[in-house]
């Protein structure tokens, strides 16, 4: 049984979702790993990973609380996934059994990021600031990370903090949040402050 290969401890404070358990990986308990981002140095790296069960397994409408999982080798695989091998998960039922949790790891667990490189996790809820005819002005917030491939793009989706501070979004004519989707480049991408929560973009504020 899974259950039992779970440590007895509760989570760190700084947990970030980074990936999900989408199979198992062949027959010996290895799971298969599909991390949200090219930049899996914190799965590879941390030594315990906290995995989350989705809501639907349990039924009981209590918190679901991530359990930590003693993570002992893990690997790339093709098309960017990654087998890992965790303590007490000897065979494919158990591995199989985790399909559907998603994977978490303290932030404290990521490298250093270098001059000019950001982590997508904290580039997520930055304020994003466009260039209107009057200058700098704020479109929105960034929702999501993509890639394409090439280069990282931004989904901002677009609005405006009300009065209290609480993000207000900016719905179209059927009620449905609008987004724009800027690519994180240096063309267009002048400024990232991680600090200050903001990016600066020459991005038009009409677009």
């Amino acid at each position: 049984m899974a259950d039992s290969a779970f440590l007895d401890a509760a989570p760190p404070g700084d947990l970030v979702e980074v990936g999900r358990v989408v199979a198992a990986h062949g027959v010996r308990g290895w799971l298969k790993i599909q991390p949200y981002s090219p930049q899996a140095d914190a799965l590879l790296n941390a030594p315990v990973w906290w995995l989350k069960a989705p809501d639907s397994n349990l039924g009981t409408g209590a918190p679901v609380r991530p359990r930590g999982l003693s993570v002992r080798a893990c690997r790339r695989q093709a098309g960017h996934f990654l087998a890992a091998q965790a303590d007490g998960i000897t065979d494919r039922d158990a591995a199989e059994s985790l399909r559907g949790h998603t994977v978490w790891v303290p932030r404290a667990a990521f490298p250093s990021a270098g001059d000019d490189e950001y982590y997508w996790i904290d580039l997520i809820g930055c304020d994003f600031h466009g260039m209107g005819d009057d200058g700098p002005r704020l479109l929105g917030r960034v929702e999501q990370v993509l890639d394409n491939g090439a280069h990282a793009v931004l989904q901002v989706a677009l609005g405006a903090p009300d009065a209290d501070g609480v993000f207000q979004p900016l719905p179209d004519a059927r009620g449905r949040q609008r987004h724009v989707l800027v690519p994180f480049v240096a063309a267009h991408v002048q400024h990232v402050d991680i600090r200050a929560r903001r990016i600066d973009s020459d991005w038009p504020a009409d677009f």
